[in-house]
């Protein structure tokens, strides 16, 4: 039972304090009482190295006091292989740890939100993947299916468990199948790398979460370092297979301290629910805006001198709209093919209280910002994670959010061996055939098929001074008249502006500035950016699906100019 191996866990740390051996950190090597690294949920005061934990501990600080429930405790492990010594070794382990295997699986609540958790436990044989973990995992995606409940995976493994063979290594297909099926069944899983998640693991149902976390610092990699090592015959980087170099390259969501995770997975829960409505006192609030509304009776400015205003220094970028307009904003990183493009911005909110998706092209507002956002021009691996996080908004039923500011798509040798025609291609595809509504708006440039990129949407809105053009008007003018200072002639002869965009049919709205500029009232512009996605996604989510995606197909379809004999 699960109460004996509690009591079992429990009996190692209640002897007396002096009998107890101090805890010395395998990072930092300093030492500490038992008693103060446990209060510290095992963290080390000294470096924030996050240690390995038993299951038991894992689980008393993230699940509800009370509120876990075992399932499919009684499986046992055999010898499938007839490996020396197999069942001693099981059965010593068993003793000493109090577990039956080496993960945990049941049924809690984790501040309210009810889910299915499993919990892999490193002190019983490095948590290889054995037949009993293979099954006790693929039964926690069924039973979470069954129920209709998120599935959030503890893991912490050496990988395949070599003593049960051919028959371990399969565990990595049928645990990897059962996330597919979950998938499928529109479930939420999310996983949690912690130290270490090595070998088939890594390579099966630990990196196919829809969000994936990793606790700081924490070892996750597929082959070990010294066999790397020994085969290419080079030292590794430091950083080499930690969280940090994991998120840097794409392949995780995020990285969360042990003491924010309840809150974090709570948070996360909520907002992968399906459904929502956007909040009564942000309809109010938008019920006289109508999304043909006009920029007001000022005298209007020459597209030449829109264009100065967008490249005013000072001009709000959406790194300032974001948390005036939207709460409870999770960032999510990566393509999880090759890197994390810091040009494009993805997250997971709240827009009046409904979950949404935000994808938006990022520049920056210093030197600093524009060298780690490559000036917003994106990476393939930027547009490969927009469209990875749109069609998980598609599965969760949230509509999507774009915010368009970029003057287009960065065309490097680097971008080209990846694949960016390919990347924009694919974008748009998927963009266009998603089954949840997609608003663009254009906060500033929209510069050719890397704005278009994020573009194919139920309905465009630019911000009043925001530009859309095939090309800069300085590289129209490079490339047509060969002469770069013709760009003040080209900007007013390219139709390029919000109210040239309205009148050739390719947007559909034009968002208010203040007069001088967006620059000289960020909260103003943003509320009017707020008062317009309120009523289109109001419009947009009452819409049957079917007919939203004829009408976005069809909005591209008629333009065009043309006479026909």
């Amino acid at each position: 039972m699960l109460e004996d191996w509690f009591k079992v866990v429990k009996d190692r740390f209640n002897v007396e304090e002096e009998k107890k051996p101090p805890f010395k950190c395998p990072r930092c090597q300093q030492s500490c009482s038992t008693e103060k690294i446990a209060e510290n949920m095992w963290v080390c005061p000294v470096c924030n190295y996050h240690s390995r934990m038993t299951a038991q501990d894992r689980l008393e600080i993230t699940a509800d006091k009370d509120s876990f429930t075992e399932i499919n405790g009684g499986l046992l492990t055999k010898n499938p292989i007839s490996f020396p010594e197999y069942e001693d070794k099981i059965s010593s382990l068993q003793e000493a740890t109090g577990l039956k295997e080496a993960v945990i699986t049941g049924e809690c609540t984790i501040k309210g939100e009810r889910c299915v958790i499993g919990i892999m436990d490193s002190h019983f044989m490095m948590a290889s993947m054995g037949s009993v973990v293979g099954e006790k995992i693929t039964r926690a995606f069924e039973y979470a299916g069954e129920k209709g409940l998120p599935l959030i995976l503890f893991t912490a493994s050496g990988g395949a468990r070599m003593q049960e063979g051919l028959v371990s290594l399969m565990q990595m297909a049928k645990t990897s199948g059962a996330a597919a099926k979950f998938s499928e069944q529109g479930g939420l899983y999310i996983t949690v790398l912690t130290d270490p998640t090595t070998g088939g693991v890594t390579a099966s149902f630990a990196s196919l979460g829809d969000v994936i976390i990793a606790e700081p610092r924490v070892l996750v990699g597929f082959a070990g370092r010294r066999v790397i090592e020994g085969t290419i015959n080079q030292r590794l980087p430091d950083d080499f297979q930690s969280a940090e170099f994991l998120m840097e390259n794409g392949f995780v969501d995020m990285i969360t301290a042990r003491k924010d995770m309840r809150r974090t997975l709570s948070h996360l829960i909520r907002l992968h629910k399906r459904g929502g409505v956007i909040s009564p006192e942000k309809l109010t609030l938008c019920e006289e805006y109508g999304t043909e509304r006009s920029p007001g009776e000022k005298e209007p400015l020459t597209p030449y001198e829109r264009l100065q205003i967008i490249r005013n220094k000072q001009r709000p970028t959406v790194r300032d709209y974001i948390p005036l307009i939207f709460t409870d904003i999770y960032e999510m990183r990566g393509d999880r093919y090759h890197g994390d493009d810091r040009a494009v911005f993805g997250a997971v909110c709240r827009f009046g209280g409904m979950p949404v998706t935000v994808i938006a092209e990022v520049k920056g507002r210093d030197v600093y910002e524009n060298k780690e956002t490559n000036f917003a021009m994106p990476h393939p691996e930027g547009y490969r994670k927009a469209m990875r996080l749109a069609c998980q908004a598609e599965k969760f039923g949230r509509p999507v959010i774009c915010f368009i500011d970029t003057p287009g798509a960065y065309c490097g040798v680097g971008a080209e061996k990846r694949g960016q025609g390919e990347a924009i291609a694919r974008s748009m595809y998927e963009f266009m055939r998603l089954k949840v509504p997609v608003i663009s708006i254009v906060l500033g440039e929209g510069g050719s098929g890397g704005a278009l990129a994020l573009g194919v949407c139920d309905e465009l809105a630019m911000l009043e001074n925001a530009i859309y053009s095939v090309i800069s008007p300085r590289g129209f003018a490079s490339l047509l008249w060969k002469d770069p200072s013709r760009e003040k002639e080209a900007c007013n002869i390219m139709r390029i502006t919000a109210e040239d965009a309205v009148e050739l049919g390719v947007a559909e709205a034009v968002i208010p500035e203040p007069d001088e500029g967006a620059h000289t009232d960020v909260e103003k512009t943003a509320q009017n950016i707020s008062e317009f996605l309120a009523n289109s996604l109001k419009d947009k989510m009452e819409k049957d699906i079917d007919l939203l995606l004829d009408t976005r197909y069809n909005k591209f379809r008629k333009i065009g100019v043309f006479t026909e004999e």
